[in-house]
């Protein structure tokens, strides 16, 4: 039997405030799949079309695909000890798929995953920002805590697909929102139909109604049903988001409506620090 006492865990740390990064956004899923990664960085990119200054912090620590979203691989540079964050679409970004070897496997703890989170939002030149999107993992562990522990966030939204799977994966993940004091702007409905052209059928593919199950049931707006569409798949592996694609698709136009819906909601809104509840 081992006797020697346990490694403290490291403490929590203060809540600090990042006035230049403008309103802080979280994009959460609650289990993986759901294209949470393809809505933050078609926002990030329908705020910046509308002349927003915008940052994406890509802290999905297991997938980092932001980079791939946007097309763009290289290695940031280092000036005068700061990051320097990469730019594609208007919006700059920073992701840890940019520093690590794309085959390296994603074995992060809770301690390294605070520290990542730390440095992208103290040591990277972001500038000032009128937005700032915040791509999490899926699920509700460290990287989510850390963010609220580290600093100030306006509210989440989560991204779900119809079937009550993925529905009820996202209840939890708003939930750990809730109590830990950041309000759930809202849910987006990702895969929500496909309406054949041709004919006008739609097909509910993963279901129907689960998204707007989930905000009903948390009291919360649907912020958009984004329908499924052909060639965004391959539009994501191209590098090219939807909004500049093809910016007049019922994809495109649907997540323009929701960039539209969360500027109303953050619009004045006060930035008080998260309050963590035990």
């Amino acid at each position: 039997m081992d006797d020697r006492p346990a490694a403290p865990r490291p403490s929590a740390p203060t809540p600090v405030a990042y006035p230049e990064l403008g309103r802080i956004l979280a994009v959460s899923s609650g289990k993986g799949g759901v294209g949470k990664s393809t809505v933050a960085a078609n926002l990030a990119v329908a705020l910046a079309r509308a002349g927003f200054s915008v940052g994406l912090m890509d802290a999905d620590v297991y997938g980092p695909n932001i980079p791939r979203m946007f097309g763009v691989f290289d290695r940031p540079a280092v000036l005068a000890g700061r990051i320097q964050p990469l730019q594609a679409y208007g919006v700059r970004f920073m992701s840890l798929g940019l520093l690590v070897e794309r085959d390296a496997p994603a074995i992060w703890r809770g301690p390294i995953i605070m520290k990542v989170v730390q440095q992208f939002l103290r040591d990277v030149e972001w500038g000032q920002l009128d937005y700032f999107i915040v791509d999490l993992p899926p699920g509700t562990g460290d990287a989510q805590l850390s963010l609220v522990q580290a600093t100030q966030v306006a509210g989440a939204v989560i991204v779900t697909t119809p079937q009550e799977v993925a529905v009820g994966d996202a209840l939890r993940g708003a939930k750990m929102f809730e109590r830990v004091g950041v309000p759930v702007f809202g849910i987006v409905e990702n895969m929500s139909g496909f309406v054949d052209p041709d004919t006008g059928r739609r097909f509910d593919f993963f279901g129907s109604g689960g998204g707007g199950r989930l905000a009903e049931e948390l009291g919360v707006p649907l912020l958009g049903s984004i329908p499924l569409q052909p060639g965004l798949a391959e539009l994501a592996d191209a590098g090219r988001p939807v909004l500049d694609a093809e910016p007049e698709s019922p994809a495109a136009l649907a997540l323009r409506a929701v960039s539209e819906e969360l500027r109303r909601k953050t619009a004045g809104r006060s930035m008080a620090l998260p309050i963590l509840r035990g």
